[in-house]
């Protein structure tokens, strides 16, 4: 059996605004956490003397990332080339440069002809050796517009058109590979794709340009003995009650706080022809800890928000505080004690939230069984609305009119509609100082 380590999605270089400056490396801390990360990765290809290493593509956040982000990335996998363990480096869509019109970051390594290596860029199969045999390896990077249509096909055909066209377009080409492959021979296909399966993680954020979605169907190939994958940050198997297995590993990092619950790791792949067995193995990594309380109805806010505090495990976490409050209890929030109470966070983020006096409670006494007349609820509404005091008398006078059936003096003045009016954008004056 062929043994396979499977990751993806390394993002190197992401979520340097939750770190800090090392003072002993000069090295942002969040970028310290993703070449760990990695590290613990590549550790484990080595001890397991792995025969082969899949990686599911988006080295970094986009394809012209700084050299020292690419040297951290290369430092890391050079180490498999002197362990002598042959890997695939997938496309994905943040390694393009300008959505493939100008070639992909990794491309570098087919370039310099790093021993072992080999970049999928393209539709095609690879036949590797490895010390327990042979095993055929399809590449499906990340597919633009551009990669199987002109510009004549789609103009004037809508995205779903486009995307209807794109899949005519791949699936001849995909079939033509899986045609061409030796049966007696284990095969995996590694894609950066999104199926239509999948739950989607933070990548709905970082996509750079909107791809399509390939029907699961297109993948579950008998030919097939594992559906490697790419692209969506949540782990998950998308064809667990049948064969092939069809894979996201998963980031290996959080890059955002849409990441906060997920379980970051890799997949190891016991692969023959008919059969791979697989297990997902967790990395520990670094903590997101969201704390959120609601202190607008507090006597006192400043204690909840340090008791919210305390209830959370924030030791070493990237921590956001988002703590909701009315305008009026702004001075009886000292910051100062906040942030000393956040010190063991890793790095942290308070932001206070505004409770719109526009959008208060429903009035108790206005419940559905109330025996009030319309008049007496408006006044009890308008006795509990500090912002529509200045014109409740108004409110009223012109209900009175209303309720009487005169619709003549029902109608405003031009006089009283222009006082009416400036007052109004009165309170939305005050209304926008308080925000």
């Amino acid at each position: 059996m062929v043994k396979i380590l499977h990751l993806s999605d390394i993002h190197m270089g992401s979520s340097l605004a939750h770190g800090r400056v090392n003072p002993n490396t000069g090295v942002n801390t969040r970028l310290e956490d993703f070449v760990n990360t990695l590290s613990h990765c590549i550790d484990r290809a080595i001890a397991d003397a792995v025969d082969l290493v899949l990686f599911g593509g988006d080295a970094f956040p986009d394809a012209m990332p700084p050299p020292y982000i690419q040297q951290a990335f290369a430092g890391q996998f050079r180490r498999l080339v002197d362990a002598q363990i042959p890997t695939v480096l997938l496309v994905g869509n943040h390694d393009q440069h300008s959505q493939g019109n100008g070639g992909a970051s990794l491309c570098i390594y087919r370039t310099l002809g790093v021993p072992g290596f080999i970049v999928g860029d393209k539709i095609e199969t690879h036949r590797i050796t490895t010390g327990n045999g042979d095993i055929q390896v399809i590449t499906l990077p990340w597919l633009t517009r551009s990669a199987l249509l002109t510009r004549p096909e789609t103009e004037g055909l809508s995205l779903a058109e486009v995307n209807e066209l794109l899949l005519q377009r791949l699936q001849p080409v995909l079939e033509g590979e899986i045609r061409s492959l030796d049966p007696e021979v284990p095969t995996v296909l590694l894609a950066h794709l999104m199926a239509d399966r999948a739950s989607f993680g933070a990548e709905r954020f970082l996509a750079v340009g909107k791809g399509f979605t390939i029907p699961i169907s297109m993948l579950t190939r008998p030919e097939l003995d594992y559906v490697a994958l790419g692209h969506v940050h949540c782990h998950q198997n998308l064809n667990s009650s049948h064969s092939p297995p069809v894979v996201y590993p998963g980031s290996i990092e959080r890059v955002d706080f849409s990441e906060e619950k997920e379980e970051k790791g890799y997949v190891l792949i016991e692969v023959e022809r008919g059969k791979a067995e697989w297990q997902f193995c967790p990395l520990s990594v670094r903590p997101f800890r969201t704390i959120e309380v609601d202190v607008s109805e507090k006597e006192n806010p400043q204690e909840a928000i340090l008791q919210a505090i305390g209830k959370k495990d924030i030791k070493d976490a990237v921590v956001r505080l988002i703590y909701k409050l009315r305008s009026e209890q702004l001075d009886a929030v000292n910051t100062a004690s906040l942030r000393e109470a956040l010190t063991a966070a890793h790095s942290y983020t308070i932001r206070p939230e505004l409770v719109s006096q526009l959008a208060r409670p429903r009035v108790p006494e206005l419940g559905a069984d109330t025996s009030l007349n319309p008049l007496e609820a408006l006044e009890t509404y308008l006795d509990n609305r500090e912002d529509l005091q200045d014109i409740s008398g108004d409110m009223k006078e012109a209900a009175q009119r209303l309720l009487a059936g005169d619709e003549e003096s029902g109608l405003d003045s031009e006089e009283q509609q222009k006082q009416r009016s400036k007052q109004l954008e009165e309170n939305n004056r005050n209304q926008l100082r308080l925000l």
